[in-house]
Protein backbone atom coordinates (compact mmCIF):
# COMPACT_ATOMS: atom_id res chain seq x y z
CA UNK A 1 0.00 0.00 0.00
CA UNK A 2 1.74 2.93 -1.48
CA UNK A 3 1.45 6.23 1.23
CA UNK A 4 2.05 9.47 -0.69
CA UNK A 5 4.69 11.20 1.53
CA UNK A 6 2.98 14.66 1.10
CA UNK A 7 0.09 13.53 3.21
CA UNK A 8 0.26 15.56 6.45
CA UNK A 9 0.47 14.86 9.75
CA UNK A 10 -3.09 14.53 11.76
CA UNK A 11 -1.90 16.49 14.53
CA UNK A 12 -0.93 19.97 15.48
CA UNK A 13 2.00 20.77 17.02
CA UNK A 14 0.08 21.34 19.80
CA UNK A 15 -1.38 18.27 19.98
CA UNK A 16 -5.06 19.25 19.35
CA UNK A 17 -6.84 17.59 16.65
CA UNK A 18 -7.17 18.15 13.10
CA UNK A 19 -9.59 17.47 10.40
CA UNK A 20 -9.22 15.15 8.02
CA UNK A 21 -11.40 14.25 4.86
CA UNK A 22 -11.08 10.66 2.68
CA UNK A 23 -12.04 10.60 -0.67
CA UNK A 24 -12.89 7.13 -2.04
CA UNK A 25 -11.70 6.98 -5.59
CA UNK A 26 -9.14 9.09 -7.67
CA UNK A 27 -11.03 9.59 -10.87
CA UNK A 28 -12.42 13.08 -11.75
CA UNK A 29 -15.12 13.43 -9.46
CA UNK A 30 -13.09 11.90 -7.15
CA UNK A 31 -10.11 14.59 -7.47
CA UNK A 32 -12.22 17.72 -8.19
CA UNK A 33 -14.15 16.57 -4.30
CA UNK A 34 -10.71 16.50 -3.00
CA UNK A 35 -8.99 19.64 -4.59
CA UNK A 36 -12.39 21.51 -2.43
CA UNK A 37 -12.25 19.68 0.71
CA UNK A 38 -8.78 20.93 1.23
CA UNK A 39 -10.06 24.30 0.93
CA UNK A 40 -12.03 23.50 4.26
CA UNK A 41 -9.85 20.42 5.98
CA UNK A 42 -6.45 20.22 7.44
CA UNK A 43 -5.49 17.21 5.10
CA UNK A 44 -7.29 15.20 2.17
CA UNK A 45 -6.84 11.59 1.56
CA UNK A 46 -7.77 10.17 -1.66
CA UNK A 47 -7.67 6.25 -1.16
CA UNK A 48 -7.45 5.11 -5.32
CA UNK A 49 -7.86 1.06 -6.04
CA UNK A 50 -4.93 1.74 -8.74
CA UNK A 51 -1.22 3.39 -9.03
CA UNK A 52 -1.28 6.66 -10.71
CA UNK A 53 0.50 6.71 -13.75
CA UNK A 54 2.74 9.31 -14.76
CA UNK A 55 1.56 9.59 -18.56
CA UNK A 56 -2.02 10.07 -19.58
CA UNK A 57 -2.60 6.13 -20.13
CA UNK A 58 -5.14 4.21 -19.18
CA UNK A 59 -5.50 2.04 -16.22
CA UNK A 60 -7.80 -0.55 -15.18
CA UNK A 61 -9.73 1.50 -12.30
CA UNK A 62 -11.43 3.46 -14.96
CA UNK A 63 -13.19 0.89 -16.94
CA UNK A 64 -14.63 3.35 -19.67
CA UNK A 65 -11.59 5.28 -20.27
CA UNK A 66 -10.46 4.05 -23.56
CA UNK A 67 -14.01 5.10 -25.33
CA UNK A 68 -15.06 8.25 -26.46
CA UNK A 69 -15.66 10.93 -23.72
CA UNK A 70 -16.34 14.62 -24.74
CA UNK A 71 -16.35 17.82 -21.70
CA UNK A 72 -19.12 20.13 -22.57
CA UNK A 73 -19.22 23.34 -22.12
CA UNK A 74 -21.07 23.87 -18.77
CA UNK A 75 -18.54 21.25 -17.47
CA UNK A 76 -15.47 23.55 -19.10
CA UNK A 77 -16.67 26.47 -17.01
CA UNK A 78 -16.66 24.40 -13.72
CA UNK A 79 -13.47 23.40 -14.13
CA UNK A 80 -11.84 26.83 -14.68
CA UNK A 81 -13.67 28.40 -11.47
CA UNK A 82 -12.07 25.14 -9.60
CA UNK A 83 -8.77 25.13 -11.19
CA UNK A 84 -8.52 28.63 -13.52
CA UNK A 85 -6.39 28.28 -16.48
CA UNK A 86 -6.95 24.64 -16.51
CA UNK A 87 -8.84 24.80 -20.18
CA UNK A 88 -5.92 26.03 -21.46
CA UNK A 89 -3.66 23.59 -20.13
CA UNK A 90 -5.94 21.01 -21.91
CA UNK A 91 -5.28 22.61 -25.10
CA UNK A 92 -1.88 22.93 -24.71
CA UNK A 93 -2.05 19.19 -24.16
CA UNK A 94 -3.41 18.70 -27.35
CA UNK A 95 -6.73 17.82 -26.42
CA UNK A 96 -8.81 19.03 -29.55
CA UNK A 97 -12.19 21.71 -29.04
CA UNK A 98 -15.20 21.13 -31.68
CA UNK A 99 -17.54 23.77 -32.36
CA UNK A 100 -21.08 22.13 -32.74
CA UNK A 101 -23.37 22.53 -34.85
CA UNK A 102 -20.71 23.66 -37.47
CA UNK A 103 -17.45 21.35 -37.30
CA UNK A 104 -19.79 17.93 -36.85
CA UNK A 105 -21.64 15.70 -40.04
CA UNK A 106 -24.54 15.31 -37.51
CA UNK A 107 -27.54 13.01 -38.20
CA UNK A 108 -30.16 12.94 -35.73
CA UNK A 109 -34.44 12.16 -36.00
CA UNK A 110 -33.77 10.78 -39.73
CA UNK A 111 -32.37 14.12 -40.59
CA UNK A 112 -29.02 16.17 -40.93
CA UNK A 113 -28.00 19.06 -39.17
CA UNK A 114 -27.24 21.96 -41.18
CA UNK A 115 -23.60 23.43 -40.04
CA UNK A 116 -24.39 26.48 -39.29
CA UNK A 117 -22.33 28.81 -36.52
CA UNK A 118 -21.18 26.88 -33.22
CA UNK A 119 -22.78 27.82 -30.36
CA UNK A 120 -20.97 25.58 -28.05
CA UNK A 121 -17.97 23.67 -28.25
CA UNK A 122 -16.63 20.36 -26.64
CA UNK A 123 -13.13 19.04 -25.66
CA UNK A 124 -13.04 15.79 -27.40
CA UNK A 125 -9.18 15.02 -25.90
CA UNK A 126 -9.36 11.01 -24.78
CA UNK A 127 -10.34 10.92 -21.29
CA UNK A 128 -6.40 9.73 -19.55
CA UNK A 129 -5.37 12.84 -20.91
CA UNK A 130 -7.97 15.14 -19.32
CA UNK A 131 -7.62 12.95 -15.52
CA UNK A 132 -3.48 13.63 -16.20
CA UNK A 133 -4.19 16.78 -16.60
CA UNK A 134 -6.54 17.31 -13.76
CA UNK A 135 -4.37 15.15 -11.21
CA UNK A 136 -1.16 17.06 -11.78
CA UNK A 137 -2.56 20.34 -10.57
CA UNK A 138 -5.27 19.03 -7.57
CA UNK A 139 -2.38 16.26 -6.37
CA UNK A 140 0.08 19.38 -6.57
CA UNK A 141 -2.05 21.09 -3.94
CA UNK A 142 -0.01 20.63 -0.23
CA UNK A 143 -2.98 19.74 1.83
CA UNK A 144 -3.99 16.58 -0.52
CA UNK A 145 -2.12 13.41 -0.34
CA UNK A 146 -2.88 9.45 -1.69
CA UNK A 147 -3.25 5.78 -0.99
CA UNK A 148 -2.38 4.07 -3.59
CA UNK A 149 -2.79 0.68 -4.78
CA UNK A 150 -5.78 -0.11 -1.93
CA UNK A 151 -9.08 -0.82 -1.72
CA UNK A 152 -11.73 0.41 0.94
CA UNK A 153 -13.35 -2.98 2.60
CA UNK A 154 -16.12 -0.95 4.81
CA UNK A 155 -16.87 2.34 6.87
CA UNK A 156 -15.90 2.89 10.63
CA UNK A 157 -18.67 4.22 12.77
CA UNK A 158 -22.36 4.02 13.53
CA UNK A 159 -25.66 5.02 12.70
CA UNK A 160 -24.70 8.31 14.02
CA UNK A 161 -21.38 9.01 12.50
CA UNK A 162 -18.96 7.83 10.16
CA UNK A 163 -15.47 7.95 11.80
CA UNK A 164 -13.42 6.69 8.81
CA UNK A 165 -12.55 3.83 6.47
CA UNK A 166 -11.45 0.13 6.18
CA UNK A 167 -8.12 -0.24 3.85
CA UNK A 168 -6.44 -3.07 2.85
CA UNK A 169 -3.68 -3.52 0.05
CA UNK A 170 -5.06 -4.68 -3.21
CA UNK A 171 -4.60 -8.46 -3.49
CA UNK A 172 -3.80 -9.06 0.17
CA UNK A 173 -7.43 -10.78 1.33
CA UNK A 174 -6.30 -13.81 -0.35
CA UNK A 175 -2.67 -13.44 1.94
CA UNK A 176 -4.51 -13.18 4.90
CA UNK A 177 -3.94 -9.30 5.46
CA UNK A 178 -5.94 -7.61 7.96
CA UNK A 179 -7.73 -4.61 7.01
CA UNK A 180 -6.39 -1.64 8.66
CA UNK A 181 -8.24 1.69 9.56
CA UNK A 182 -7.78 5.40 8.09
CA UNK A 183 -9.29 7.80 10.56
CA UNK A 184 -11.46 10.93 9.04
CA UNK A 185 -13.78 13.60 10.01
CA UNK A 186 -15.74 13.36 6.55
CA UNK A 187 -15.96 10.24 3.99
CA UNK A 188 -16.37 10.72 0.40
CA UNK A 189 -17.74 8.35 -1.96
CA UNK A 190 -16.65 8.76 -5.40
CA UNK A 191 -16.20 5.39 -5.97
CA UNK A 192 -18.20 5.43 -9.32
CA UNK A 193 -21.46 3.44 -10.56
CA UNK A 194 -19.80 -0.12 -8.84
CA UNK A 195 -20.05 1.88 -4.85
CA UNK A 196 -20.03 -1.05 -2.63
CA UNK A 197 -21.41 2.22 0.04
CA UNK A 198 -24.89 0.90 0.34
CA UNK A 199 -23.41 -2.69 1.57
CA UNK A 200 -21.44 -0.57 4.18
CA UNK A 201 -23.67 1.32 5.35
CA UNK A 202 -25.87 -1.61 5.98
CA UNK A 203 -23.31 -2.85 7.99
CA UNK A 204 -23.12 -0.14 10.53
CA UNK A 205 -26.92 -0.95 10.78
CA UNK A 206 -27.58 2.62 8.67
CA UNK A 207 -30.67 2.68 5.83
CA UNK A 208 -29.45 2.16 2.15
CA UNK A 209 -30.88 4.65 -0.05
CA UNK A 210 -32.96 3.95 -2.30
CA UNK A 211 -31.95 3.05 -6.36
CA UNK A 212 -33.86 4.49 -9.53
CA UNK A 213 -32.61 2.45 -12.24
CA UNK A 214 -33.22 2.30 -16.24
CA UNK A 215 -31.72 1.02 -18.74
CA UNK A 216 -31.87 0.73 -22.21
CA UNK A 217 -29.30 -2.46 -22.92
CA UNK A 218 -27.25 -0.13 -24.53
CA UNK A 219 -23.70 -1.55 -25.48
CA UNK A 220 -20.76 0.02 -27.12
CA UNK A 221 -17.54 -0.23 -28.72
CA UNK A 222 -14.50 2.13 -29.52
CA UNK A 223 -11.40 1.92 -31.66
CA UNK A 224 -8.98 4.25 -32.38
CA UNK A 225 -7.89 5.60 -35.62
CA UNK A 226 -5.17 7.46 -37.85
CA UNK A 227 -6.39 9.55 -40.81
CA UNK A 228 -4.33 8.00 -44.26
CA UNK A 229 -1.41 9.44 -44.94
CA UNK A 230 -1.35 11.35 -47.25
CA UNK A 231 -5.22 12.03 -47.10
CA UNK A 232 -6.63 15.63 -47.86
CA UNK A 233 -7.45 17.18 -44.22
CA UNK A 234 -12.03 16.62 -44.14
CA UNK A 235 -13.61 19.46 -43.92
CA UNK A 236 -15.25 18.54 -40.47
CA UNK A 237 -13.89 17.81 -37.06
CA UNK A 238 -16.97 15.00 -36.33
CA UNK A 239 -19.31 12.71 -37.24
CA UNK A 240 -22.75 12.06 -35.69
CA UNK A 241 -25.29 9.52 -36.00
CA UNK A 242 -27.10 9.70 -32.88
CA UNK A 243 -29.73 6.52 -32.11
CA UNK A 244 -33.30 6.96 -31.27
CA UNK A 245 -36.39 4.99 -30.50
CA UNK A 246 -36.65 3.90 -34.30
CA UNK A 247 -33.03 3.71 -35.24
CA UNK A 248 -30.75 1.04 -32.63
CA UNK A 249 -27.53 1.79 -33.93
CA UNK A 250 -25.43 4.77 -33.61
CA UNK A 251 -21.87 6.15 -34.28
CA UNK A 252 -19.51 8.94 -33.45
CA UNK A 253 -16.19 9.86 -34.91
CA UNK A 254 -14.08 12.29 -32.99
CA UNK A 255 -10.48 13.97 -32.86
CA UNK A 256 -8.17 13.10 -30.13
CA UNK A 257 -5.08 14.52 -29.40
CA UNK A 258 -1.80 13.46 -31.22
CA UNK A 259 -3.66 13.34 -34.54
CA UNK A 260 -5.79 10.44 -33.22
CA UNK A 261 -9.50 9.80 -33.65
CA UNK A 262 -11.54 7.92 -31.78
CA UNK A 263 -14.71 5.63 -33.37
CA UNK A 264 -17.35 5.08 -30.82
CA UNK A 265 -20.31 2.66 -32.75
CA UNK A 266 -23.16 1.65 -30.24
CA UNK A 267 -26.34 -0.40 -30.51
CA UNK A 268 -29.35 -0.99 -27.91
CA UNK A 269 -30.17 -4.50 -26.52
CA UNK A 270 -30.27 -6.80 -29.57
CA UNK A 271 -28.03 -4.39 -31.73
CA UNK A 272 -25.06 -4.99 -29.77
CA UNK A 273 -21.93 -3.74 -31.34
CA UNK A 274 -19.19 -6.64 -31.34
CA UNK A 275 -15.28 -6.13 -30.65
CA UNK A 276 -13.91 -8.21 -33.91
CA UNK A 277 -12.23 -6.03 -36.45
CA UNK A 278 -14.34 -7.17 -39.32
CA UNK A 279 -17.44 -6.74 -37.23
CA UNK A 280 -16.68 -3.38 -35.85
CA UNK A 281 -16.73 -2.82 -39.32
CA UNK A 282 -20.08 -4.56 -40.68
CA UNK A 283 -21.37 -2.74 -38.02
CA UNK A 284 -20.97 0.37 -39.08
CA UNK A 285 -22.21 -0.15 -42.74
CA UNK A 286 -25.13 -0.86 -41.02
CA UNK A 287 -25.46 2.87 -39.79
CA UNK A 288 -28.35 4.78 -41.98
CA UNK A 289 -25.92 6.49 -44.10
CA UNK A 290 -22.80 5.71 -44.90
CA UNK A 291 -20.64 8.61 -44.12
CA UNK A 292 -18.68 6.80 -41.23
CA UNK A 293 -18.41 3.73 -42.80
CA UNK A 294 -16.67 5.10 -45.67
CA UNK A 295 -14.08 7.14 -43.67
CA UNK A 296 -13.65 4.06 -41.96
CA UNK A 297 -12.42 2.18 -44.90
CA UNK A 298 -9.80 4.38 -45.61
CA UNK A 299 -8.36 4.92 -41.72
CA UNK A 300 -5.66 2.97 -40.53
CA UNK A 301 -6.75 1.46 -36.98
CA UNK A 302 -3.86 1.78 -34.37
CA UNK A 303 -5.65 0.18 -31.14
CA UNK A 304 -7.67 -2.70 -30.61
CA UNK A 305 -11.16 -2.82 -30.32
CA UNK A 306 -12.93 -2.18 -26.65
CA UNK A 307 -16.39 -2.94 -25.66
CA UNK A 308 -18.37 -1.33 -22.74
CA UNK A 309 -22.00 -2.28 -21.23
CA UNK A 310 -22.33 -0.89 -17.70
CA UNK A 311 -24.38 1.97 -19.48
CA UNK A 312 -27.53 2.03 -16.97
CA UNK A 313 -28.78 5.28 -15.45
CA UNK A 314 -28.53 4.86 -11.76
CA UNK A 315 -29.35 7.37 -9.30
CA UNK A 316 -28.87 6.44 -5.28
CA UNK A 317 -31.66 8.94 -3.49
CA UNK A 318 -29.00 9.82 -0.65
CA UNK A 319 -30.63 12.92 -0.46
CA UNK A 320 -33.94 11.53 1.11
CA UNK A 321 -34.40 11.18 4.88
CA UNK A 322 -33.22 7.89 6.21
CA UNK A 323 -31.42 6.51 8.64
CA UNK A 324 -27.75 7.06 7.92
CA UNK A 325 -24.67 8.72 9.54
CA UNK A 326 -23.39 12.22 9.71
CA UNK A 327 -20.02 12.42 8.00
CA UNK A 328 -20.97 10.42 4.34
CA UNK A 329 -21.14 11.61 1.35
CA UNK A 330 -21.47 10.47 -2.52
CA UNK A 331 -20.38 11.99 -5.39
CA UNK A 332 -19.98 11.51 -8.87
CA UNK A 333 -20.85 8.05 -10.36
CA UNK A 334 -21.78 6.67 -6.74
CA UNK A 335 -24.34 9.29 -6.49
CA UNK A 336 -25.56 9.45 -10.35
CA UNK A 337 -24.68 7.51 -13.04
CA UNK A 338 -25.99 8.41 -16.57
CA UNK A 339 -26.21 6.61 -20.08
CA UNK A 340 -22.84 7.77 -21.36
CA UNK A 341 -24.13 7.98 -24.81
CA UNK A 342 -24.89 11.96 -23.53
CA UNK A 343 -21.42 12.26 -22.84
CA UNK A 344 -22.35 13.83 -19.38
CA UNK A 345 -20.72 12.26 -16.97
CA UNK A 346 -16.90 14.53 -17.26
CA UNK A 347 -18.91 17.69 -16.96
CA UNK A 348 -21.52 16.46 -14.44
CA UNK A 349 -18.25 15.40 -12.08
CA UNK A 350 -17.23 18.70 -11.98
CA UNK A 351 -20.90 21.24 -11.50
CA UNK A 352 -21.00 18.88 -8.58
CA UNK A 353 -17.54 20.17 -6.91
CA UNK A 354 -18.87 23.36 -7.81
CA UNK A 355 -22.00 22.65 -5.98
CA UNK A 356 -19.92 20.87 -2.73
CA UNK A 357 -17.81 24.27 -3.00
CA UNK A 358 -20.88 26.09 -2.69
CA UNK A 359 -22.13 24.27 -0.36
CA UNK A 360 -19.73 23.96 2.28
CA UNK A 361 -18.90 28.05 1.87
CA UNK A 362 -22.36 29.22 2.22
CA UNK A 363 -22.08 31.83 5.15
CA UNK A 364 -26.22 31.40 5.48
CA UNK A 365 -26.71 27.72 6.11
CA UNK A 366 -24.67 25.24 8.12
CA UNK A 367 -23.32 22.69 6.01
CA UNK A 368 -24.73 19.64 7.01
CA UNK A 369 -23.84 16.29 5.49
CA UNK A 370 -27.96 16.04 4.56
CA UNK A 371 -27.81 19.97 3.28
CA UNK A 372 -24.67 18.92 1.53
CA UNK A 373 -25.68 15.93 -0.04
CA UNK A 374 -28.98 17.52 -1.41
CA UNK A 375 -26.96 19.90 -3.36
CA UNK A 376 -25.07 17.25 -4.55
CA UNK A 377 -28.11 15.65 -6.02
CA UNK A 378 -29.18 19.03 -7.48
CA UNK A 379 -26.21 19.76 -9.12
CA UNK A 380 -27.11 16.24 -11.03
CA UNK A 381 -30.07 16.29 -11.34
CA UNK A 382 -30.37 18.19 -15.08
CA UNK A 383 -28.13 15.58 -16.71
CA UNK A 384 -30.21 12.87 -14.89
CA UNK A 385 -33.90 14.25 -16.67
CA UNK A 386 -32.29 14.38 -19.81
CA UNK A 387 -30.84 11.44 -19.81
CA UNK A 388 -32.85 9.24 -18.12
CA UNK A 389 -35.87 11.16 -19.38
CA UNK A 390 -34.73 10.04 -22.97
CA UNK A 391 -34.04 6.95 -22.26
CA UNK A 392 -37.77 5.76 -20.94
CA UNK A 393 -39.33 6.36 -24.41
CA UNK A 394 -36.61 3.54 -25.93
CA UNK A 395 -38.78 0.15 -26.40
CA UNK A 396 -37.09 -2.51 -24.25
CA UNK A 397 -36.11 -0.18 -21.90
CA UNK A 398 -35.99 -1.72 -18.10
CA UNK A 399 -36.15 -0.62 -14.51
CA UNK A 400 -38.21 0.83 -11.65
CA UNK A 401 -37.60 4.52 -13.00
CA UNK A 402 -39.36 3.37 -16.49
CA UNK A 403 -43.01 3.90 -15.74
CA UNK A 404 -44.17 7.07 -17.58
CA UNK A 405 -46.11 9.88 -15.34
CA UNK A 406 -49.58 11.60 -17.22
CA UNK A 407 -47.33 14.69 -17.57
CA UNK A 408 -44.77 12.97 -19.93
CA UNK A 409 -46.74 12.63 -22.71
CA UNK A 410 -47.56 16.05 -24.24
CA UNK A 411 -43.85 17.01 -22.70
CA UNK A 412 -42.67 14.24 -25.02
CA UNK A 413 -44.47 15.36 -27.70
CA UNK A 414 -43.08 18.73 -27.35
CA UNK A 415 -39.46 18.14 -26.68
CA UNK A 416 -40.11 15.75 -29.90
CA UNK A 417 -40.98 18.77 -32.24
CA UNK A 418 -37.81 20.42 -30.80
CA UNK A 419 -35.27 17.84 -31.57
CA UNK A 420 -37.25 17.72 -35.25
CA UNK A 421 -36.79 21.68 -35.50
CA UNK A 422 -33.65 21.54 -34.07
CA UNK A 423 -31.80 20.31 -36.90
CA UNK A 424 -32.79 23.22 -39.57
CA UNK A 425 -33.32 26.08 -37.15
CA UNK A 426 -30.48 27.49 -35.74
CA UNK A 427 -32.09 29.41 -32.77
CA UNK A 428 -34.19 26.13 -31.64
CA UNK A 429 -30.79 24.40 -32.68
CA UNK A 430 -29.11 27.35 -30.26
CA UNK A 431 -31.21 26.38 -27.59
CA UNK A 432 -31.87 23.05 -27.59
CA UNK A 433 -27.83 22.73 -27.23
CA UNK A 434 -27.74 25.10 -24.37
CA UNK A 435 -29.98 22.32 -22.35
CA UNK A 436 -27.92 19.87 -24.16
CA UNK A 437 -24.84 20.92 -22.65
CA UNK A 438 -25.98 21.88 -19.07
CA UNK A 439 -25.97 25.73 -19.55
CA UNK A 440 -29.74 26.00 -18.96
CA UNK A 441 -33.04 24.34 -17.82
CA UNK A 442 -34.83 22.16 -19.71
CA UNK A 443 -37.55 24.83 -18.97
CA UNK A 444 -35.87 27.31 -20.99
CA UNK A 445 -37.10 25.25 -24.29
CA UNK A 446 -40.26 26.15 -23.50
CA UNK A 447 -39.41 30.15 -23.18
CA UNK A 448 -42.16 32.42 -25.75
CA UNK A 449 -39.75 32.65 -28.78
CA UNK A 450 -38.42 28.46 -29.06
CA UNK A 451 -41.67 27.94 -28.76
CA UNK A 452 -43.21 30.34 -31.18
CA UNK A 453 -40.52 28.36 -33.26
CA UNK A 454 -41.53 24.98 -32.32
CA UNK A 455 -45.64 25.29 -32.74
CA UNK A 456 -46.08 27.16 -35.22
CA UNK A 457 -42.97 28.13 -37.47
CA UNK A 458 -42.84 26.23 -40.57
CA UNK A 459 -40.75 23.14 -40.53
CA UNK A 460 -37.15 24.28 -41.57
CA UNK A 461 -35.18 22.99 -44.44
CA UNK A 462 -32.15 20.55 -43.56
CA UNK A 463 -29.74 19.19 -46.10
CA UNK A 464 -30.58 15.99 -47.94
CA UNK A 465 -27.05 14.43 -47.67
CA UNK A 466 -24.59 14.66 -45.12
CA UNK A 467 -23.28 18.27 -45.16
CA UNK A 468 -19.55 18.02 -45.74
CA UNK A 469 -18.93 21.24 -45.47
CA UNK A 470 -20.06 23.96 -43.30
CA UNK A 471 -22.45 27.27 -44.65
CA UNK A 472 -20.25 29.87 -45.42
CA UNK A 473 -23.41 32.08 -44.32
CA UNK A 474 -25.04 31.23 -40.86
CA UNK A 475 -28.43 32.93 -41.72
CA UNK A 476 -31.58 31.21 -41.90
CA UNK A 477 -32.27 29.95 -45.14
Amino acid sequence: MQQNVRTLDSRTGGGSPRRHAVVIGGGLAGLLAAHVLAEHADRVTIVERDRFPEEPVSRPGVPQDRHTHVLLDSGQQALETLLPGITGELREQGSPQVGMPSDVVQWQGGKWYRRTAATTRIFTGSRPLTDWVVRRRVLAGPRIGTVEGAEVTGLVGNTTRVRGVRLRERGAAAAGQESRILEADLVVDASGRSSRAPDWLTALGAERPHEELLDTGLAYATRVFRSPRGAVEPSFRGIYVVPNPTQPVGGILLPLEDDRWSVILSGLRGAEPPTDEAGFLEFASRLPHPVLYEWLLKAEPVSPVHGFRKTANLRRRYDRPGRRPAGFLATGEALCAFNPVYGQGMSVAALSAVALREALSDPRRVPTTHRVQRALFAAARPAWDISAGADKNVPGATGNAVAPRLVDRPVDWYLHRVEQRATGNPAVGAAFRRVLSLNAPATSLFAPSVARAVLFGPTPWTPPEPPLTPEADATAR
